[in-house]
This record gives structure tokens, C-alpha cells and sequence, in this order.
């Protein structure tokens, strides 16, 4: 039996029972209801490892009171435990009454339902086709001689969210959520060349047609072959060059030198003592040249498929597309109602966007990415490597650092290319390439059209104390950067 089957998801039933739990004197009280299931497959070496199936859920109650606000989580879904919780949201209210920056109640009255879109359903396909499927991806990546290791997996999640509220809203949330990969590993002597599916990035809403969208039925004999390709590859040249990043690459680009720098709660001060700052200042916003012309950059829950795409926030904020950087120039933070309201107390009046988001029942909303994207330019393929005299094409993320501030950086990926005289020549292994956020993008100097563009994710985004794993969306044109300090990290 599911926790949903267990809390009734009639709207007016689930207020009822909010209302019975809740002390008569608070101003307002939300209820948010989580259901997941999941399940997690893996093929290694022709081994069908052992499966991992889940279940997860509970409740959250938000309690506001004279300007202070408390959550209490509960695993415990009865009237009894639904009543403690709302006891201990409330004493928390008090105690931060007078004591914190003032929260008005949001006075949460919509209502509204998403559902990911599902053209191909699991439920369809046996658990033994699912396993069949992951053999077949593994066996096409064993090749012999100097394959070592390979793999596919396959993971998926349902997720199910109910909010509401005493002011009378009605969020009702049903996520569908595919994760897909493939690894192998080729070696000799003392050197080892990994090729990956995307490095995880190639994940999305929906169901069986997640993996048709980026290919996996065919990618595994051309990865396979690419490792083995490494292993006799020189290393990447080093020196000031173009570089051009496919958006596999620009997934962790984006995520690490755009997304985390404007966290709103980060540039308050939020996580500083766990993951650092940001470069990002509240007075930048509308002035700052955070890239070249060519570079725009939307928060957009709203496209379909991507991974974090959703129609309201885990506050009940509607989701809308929005710029934050447009046309180079920085337009507003990714900072939810909650961080909206601290920095227009303290005299930052800035508009954010719907980003706030729990990864749990038992975990309260903050400012996180949802889908973060480079918007397309008007640059075919060809038209960006034949611009190029001399430089690297870059695939697939393979290790990134960044400073505490989000703004020196330096990134690795699984294979290169050199671009030599505007065409693709040899293939390059171990490339990497550093510099800092805010004159990397300024040295952006080409971005890809349409056929370029690839709609991707990041499944394991870390924030918080306590720590919040969730997912992130991220679509990319391939795009070129100029002056750009390229090198082989031979290792």
C-alpha cells in the first residue's frame, strides 16, 4: 500500500485533515504530501546485478505565525502523526517570530495539476524485456582485446506531490522520471580511456521514449570503439585556442559557472559554510556583462520532457519562462518567494523566479536550479568548426573543480577533437580547460542553432545542510569560446 493510497489525494479531504491537526491561532499552513517509487537496473560484464527497488514517503507541514514560519516532516501519515508534526511546525513559527526576517503568509489559493509527459509507458514492458535490453547494450560494448569493463544501466522514479493549503490551494504534481547510462572502459599498459553516455546527462521526464530521444539502442559499438580509439590518441595540445563544447559538455558549464553563482540564498549567504559563495552581488542584476552578446540563458519549467520541468514550485509559485541573462546582460537571480522576500527587505528589491524545491517529503523547499538553458543561436555545425583555424571540440564531462565563489574554474572531458584550418581532425585524449566565469562567456563567440540543441539534465545535484540531492535541467547548443586556455591532462 502507498502513502498515497494511505492519505486520500481528494483536495478537500487532505484539508480537512490539515485543519484537525493545526492549533487554532496560526495564520496559515500548507501540507505536502510525497509518494515516490523507483526502481534501479544494472548490467555489468555480462553480470545482471542485483536490483534495487524502492519506496519512499511522507509528509511535510509549513506553519506560519506573526511573521515566523516552521516545518515538521513526518513519515507517521495518521491524524496522530500528521498532529504532532503540525505541533512541531508550529512551535518553530513562534520561536522564529520576531526573530528572523518577517514572512508574510503566502496566502496560497491556486490550484493546479502537472503531469510528465508519457508517450511510452514502462508498464508495458516486463522486467525481464528491461534486463534483455540492458544485455544487449553491454554485450555491443565488448569488443575484446582491450575492453576491461563495460556496463548499462537503467533507472526510473515516479514521484508523486500533493500540496495544500488552508488558504484553499490544490497543487497535485506527478513526476515520471528515466535515467539511462552506459560505460566502458578500455586499457593498456598503465593507461585507462572511459567513454560514457553522456556522463548521466542524457535523462529526462517520461518513460521507454526517454531513451529513444538520445539514442541509446545505437550508442554502445560507437563508445566502445571511441575508448579503444583513446588509448592510441596523442594527448590534447596545450595552449590559448577556440574552443568549441558540445552540450553534453555544456550540461556541468552551465550548472557550475551560471546555475550555482545565481542561487539567490547563496548570494545572501545561505551556503557559505557548505558550498561556498558567489561572485554574483545583488547590485549586478540589470547592468552586469555576464557574457558576450550571443549568450541567453532562460529558466524554463515549462519545456517538455526536460528533467526538472514542473508547473509550480514546491511552494506553489506557477513556473514561467524567464531570462536571467539576456543578451549577455544579467536580469535576475534564481531566487524563489521566500529569498525574493529577504532581499527586498534589505533593500534588494529583486525578481526571482519559481525555483523553490525540496527532494523529499522530509526536506524543506530552497532556490535550486530547474531548467536552466542556453538559448539557440543561428550557427549550423559546420558553420562553428569551419570559423575555427585553430582549436578543440570537446565531449562529455568527465571531472570539473571550481572555487568557493563559482568563478575560477577548470574542466576535464572523455575525448577531444582538434579542429584544425575549420575542420575536424584527429581525436585527442585527456582534454581539459580552465578559466574564470565571467570572461569565459564573454569570449563566447559562436552558439549553435537549432540542430545543435540537445535537452539534458543533471540527476544529482547536491545543496543544503541537510543535504538535498535533486535533479537539474540543462539544454545547450554546442558553442564556441575564444582565447581560451586549453591543455592535455595526461594522466
Amino acid at each position: 500500500m502507498t502513502l498515497i493510497e494511505m492519505v486520500p489525494t481528494d483536495a478537500d479531504e487532505l484539508a480537512r485533515r490539515l485543519a484537525a491537526a493545526l492549533p487554532s491561532d496560526v495564520d496559515e499552513a500548507t501540507l505536502r504530501v510525497v509518494d515516490e517509487s523507483s526502481e534501479w537496473l544494472r548490467v555489468r560484464r555480462g553480470t545482471v546485478l542485483p536490483t534495487r527497488s524502492g519506496f519512499d514517503g511522507g509528509a511535510m507541514i509549513t506553519v506560519w505565525v506573526d511573521g515566523g514560519f516552521g516545518h515538521a516532516a513526518t513519515s507517521d501519515v495518521s491524524d496522530a502523526g500528521l498532529r504532532l508534526a503540525a505541533e512541531a511546525a508550529t512551535r518553530w513559527a513562534r520561536a522564529t517570530s520576531g526573530h528572523t526576517v518577517p514572512v508574510a503568509p503566502p496566502e496560497l489559493r491556486r490550484s493546479g495539476i502537472y503531469h510528465s509527459p508519457v508517450t511510452s509507458t514502462w508498464a508495458t514492458t516486463d522486467l525481464a524485456d528491461r534486463i534483455d535490453l540492458l544485455r544487449a547494450r553491454d554485450a555491443e560494448m565488448d569488443l575484446g582485446g582491450d575492453i576491461v569493463d563495460h556496463g548499462a544501466s537503467l533507472g526510473r522514479r515516479n514521484v508523486h506531490s500533493v500540496l495544500v493549503s488552508t488558504a484553499g490551494g490544490v497543487i497535485d504534481q506527478t513526476f515520471n522520471f528515466t535515467y539511462p547510462n552506459l560505460h566502458v572502459t578500455a586499457a593498456r599498459g598503465g593507461d585507462a580511456q572511459t567513454r560514457t553516455y553522456g556522463a548521466g546527462s542524457f535523462c529526462g521526464q517520461g518513460d521507454a521514449e526517454v531513451l529513444d530521444r538520445f539514442g541509446f539502442h545505437t550508442a554502445a559499438a560507437e563508445l566502445a570503439h571511441e575508448a579503444l580509439a583513446l588509448l592510441d590518441a596523442p594527448n590534447c595540445p596545450t595552449g590559448v585556442m577556440d574552443l568549441v563544447l558540445a552540450p553534453d559538455q555544456m550540461v556541468l558549464q552551465i550548472h557550475e559557472s551560471i546555475g550555482h553563482p545565481l542561487e539567490l540564498d547563496r548570494i545572501l549567504g545561505d551556503e557559505r559554510n557548505y558550498a561556498g559563495t558567489s561572485f554574483v552581488t545583488p547590485d549586478m542584476f540589470g547592468t552586469f556583462r555576464y557574457g558576450s552578446d550571443l549568450l541567453n540563458v532562460t529558466f524554463d519549467p515549462t519545456v517538455e520532457g526536460q528533467l526538472a520541468s514542473y508547473a509550480f514550485d514546491d511552494d506553489g509559485t506557477p513556473a514561467t519562462r524567464q531570462h536571467l541573462i539576456e543578451n549577455g546582460i544579467l536580469q535576475r537571480p534564481l531566487g524563489g518567494a521566500l529569498s525574493q522576500r529577504r532581499a527586498d527587505l534589505a533593500g534588494m528589491p529583486l525578481d526571482g523566479v519559481a525555483n523553490s524545491r525540496a527532494c523529499s517529503w522530509n526536506r524543506p523547499p530552497i532556490d535550486r536550479m530547474a531548467n536552466l538553458n542556453v538559448e539557440p543561436g543561428d550557427q549550423s555545425f559546420d558553420d562553428i568548426i569551419s570559423s575555427v583555424e585553430h582549436g578543440v571540440f570537446l565531449r562529455t564531462n568527465t571531472s570539473w573543480s571550481i572555487d568557493d565563489s563559482r568563478n575560477k574554474f577548470q574542466f576535464s572531458t572523455e575525448i577531444g577533437q582538434v579542429i584544425r584550418d575549420g575542420e575536424l581532425a584527429e581525436i585527442v585524449r585527456n582534454p581539459s580547460y580552465r578559466g574564470i566565469s565571467r570572461e569565459f562567456w564573454r569570449n563566447l563567440s559562436g552558439v549553435g542553432d537549432a540542430s545543435t540543441f540537445a535537452v539534458m539534465g543533471t540527476p544529482n545535484c547536491g545543496k543544503g545542510e541537510l543535504n538535498q540531492m535533486i535533479g537539474t535541467g540543462h539544454a545547450s547548443p554546442m558553442c564556441r569560446f575564444s582565447d581560451v586556455e586549453v591543455f592535455g591532462a595526461d594522466r
